[in-house]
């Protein structure tokens, strides 16, 4: 019997301090509902290469700000300190020269050309004059050799002056706490997703245990691995889940009752609007 006692206590304890890990805020971010509840956010901008507007570009921004969509960025800081919308680590693939954006000067990158296109790479400034308030922004943060904290501030001094609505998200639990403790005005989300034989500290990635620092108001999770406990569990405990990236409307459909916000490419949006509506089946667990 005492074998039995010290089995179970042992087990409540590494359960609970796992919940502690991974609890995420205890508030609820009173615009939650407002900008992420049932929305669709274009991935990187309404792209369309054919079109002529890469990912990231200006066009695709405006593009997807006439459409009335939410949009998706990331941004990295450049070696001179500016602040660039641009996803990769790399430049190979989107401007067919190596280096990283870090390596750069602003005026360096602008001599580069997205995707063979005549669309540059456009600062945050840029992105934030082009869209002027008239869709909500959700802003993931690049971190190169630990530069979280200068990303971090001067993100802020862009966003200091811009009226508009934003939310940030990052992978690295660091930003997201440095919201936590500078901004916290601010809805913040971490990301993640399950890196198959990744090492650490990636490999704690899906695990979310770096909530214990960040403490989200919302977790945005690769959507083929909605089952996966810590995303379940998040939700669960509070934190708003939002699903990426999905490029079918099917694909919407079949998980729209694991999330309630999706981030979306390669989808008409009207096409994206009525797989909202549809419902393939699954389990309920998107908090509603």
């Amino acid at each position: 019997m005492p074998v039995v006692f010290t089995v179970l206590g042992i087990t409540v304890f590494v359960a609970a301090v796992y919940l502690f890990l991974v609890w995420p805020a205890l508030r609820r971010h009173p615009d939650r509902k407002r900008l992420l509840d049932g929305r669709l956010i274009a991935h990187r901008g309404l792209h369309d290469l054919h079109e002529g507007e890469p990912e990231n570009s200006l066009k695709a921004f405006e593009r997807a700000a006439g459409a009335g969509l939410a949009i998706e960025n990331d941004i990295h800081l450049t070696k001179d300190g500016r602040v660039v919308v641009f996803h990769d680590d790399t430049l190979e693939r989107m401007c067919g020269v190596p280096g990283k954006p870090e390596e750069m000067t602003l005026a360096e990158l602008k001599e580069l050309r997205l995707a063979g296109t005549e669309e540059r790479i456009p600062t945050l400034e840029e992105c934030l004059e082009l869209v002027a308030g008239r869709v909500p922004l959700l802003v993931e943060f690049k971190v190169s050799g630990g530069n979280e904290e200068a990303l971090c501030e001067a993100a802020e001094r862009i966003f200091a002056g811009y009226e508009g609505d934003y939310i940030i998200q990052s992978f690295y639990p660091k930003v997201v706490a440095w919201y936590r403790k500078n901004r916290p005005g601010i809805m913040r989300g971490q990301l993640a997703t399950v890196v198959k034989g990744a090492k650490f500290p990636v490999s704690l990635l899906p695990t979310l245990v770096g909530n214990v620092v960040a403490r989200p108001d919302f977790v945005s999770f690769d959507h083929t691995h909605e089952k996966y406990f810590a995303r379940r569990i998040s939700s669960f405990l509070g934190a708003f889940p939002v699903g990426w990236t999905f490029r079918t409307p099917e694909e919407i459909g079949r998980h729209r009752r694991h999330f309630r916000t999706f981030i979306f490419e390669n989808i008409e949006p009207g096409a994206a609007l009525a797989a909202l509506k549809t419902d393939d089946g699954g389990t309920d667990d998107a908090g509603r």
